[in-house]
């Protein structure tokens, strides 16, 4: 299917899109309320980050079980399906070589998924991302 819009109209549509969801403000407020301070999607790091603390070497991803191909929620639209395989393919690739740059550079990184966060876990999840900072700040001591 052609795209109803000019490429100037699609590029100026694209460029109104956020950085980042509700859910990963949810997710910042309620760890700030827990007193952990950091930076939200850090474009300066490679994949621009979630969530950053610098100063422990700390990056958060919260991966959306679309964009980033969930194994157990991700699904394919029907049309252009090779396009989609092809998309949510490069994605992972890409999700794969920024973890790998950030283990190479000795930074703690964490995943997590937008389920983990929807399906009543809120809490526990948030809970597992405090530990983690907890845990990367001893190490960093």
């Amino acid at each position: 299917m052609a795209d109803i819009m000019t490429s100037e109209q699609r590029k100026r549509t694209m460029s109104r899109i956020k950085a980042r969801s509700r859910l990963e403000d949810k997710v910042s407020k309620a760890l700030w309320n827990k007193g952990y301070r950091f930076r939200k999607n850090v474009s300066k790091l490679r994949g621009t980050p979630d969530i950053v603390i610098q100063k422990y070497k700390v990056v958060i991803f919260i991966d959306s079980c679309y964009w980033h191909a969930c194994p157990v929620h991700g699904t394919i639209p029907k049309s252009n399906t090779k396009f989609w395989r092809d998309k949510f393919e490069r994605n992972k690739q890409r999700d794969q070589r920024d973890n790998q740059f950030y283990k190479e550079k000795d930074w703690h990184i964490l995943r997590v998924w937008e389920h983990d966060l929807k399906k009543g876990e809120f809490e526990e999840t948030v809970e597992r991302i405090a530990d983690f900072i907890d845990k990367a700040k001893e190490k960093e001591k």
